[in-house]
């Protein structure tokens, strides 16, 4: 069984989950806007929470969704994160944060709203330092 991370890596973990949380808001207003210049207004913050979870243009979201919602159940639990698990979330998200112009899915969604919006490439460079950062000896 691993050892419970220092309350520093606890502390690492819950500056990037909000970092994560802030690029998911983010993307999520840039894909709105890039929806409403194609598709047309959407007419209502119900409608918008609809396409958010049931339409596929914003079906790409979702891993970035999962993965901000699994920090938060591994920060929420009563008992400290295993080191192991902080430094698998932190895999994880320099994996989805790594933007592909040839992938598909994610990656290249995200390369495309990395290109045309530069509030998503500032977002997006908060996250992807903090997930760099070096882990505080155990």
């Amino acid at each position: 069984m691993s050892e419970p991370a220092p309350a520093s890596l606890r502390q690492n973990l819950s500056g990037l989950r909000n970092a994560l949380f802030e690029l998911h808001k983010t993307l999520i207003q840039s894909e709105r806007s890039t929806y409403e210049q194609a598709v047309g207004t959407i007419p209502s913050p119900a409608y918008f929470l609809q396409l958010l979870t049931g339409d596929p243009w914003f079906a790409w979201l979702h891993p970035l969704s999962q993965l901000v919602v699994a920090m938060d159940v591994v920060l929420d639990a009563p008992e400290p994160p295993a080191a192991a698990t902080v430094d698998m979330l932190n895999r994880q998200t320099r994996s989805l944060l790594t933007p592909a112009e040839t992938g598909e899915g994610f990656a290249r969604h995200y390369f495309d709203a990395l290109q045309r919006d530069p509030d998503v490439l500032f977002a997006h460079a908060t996250a992807s330092q903090l997930a760099r950062q070096p882990k505080p000896p155990v």
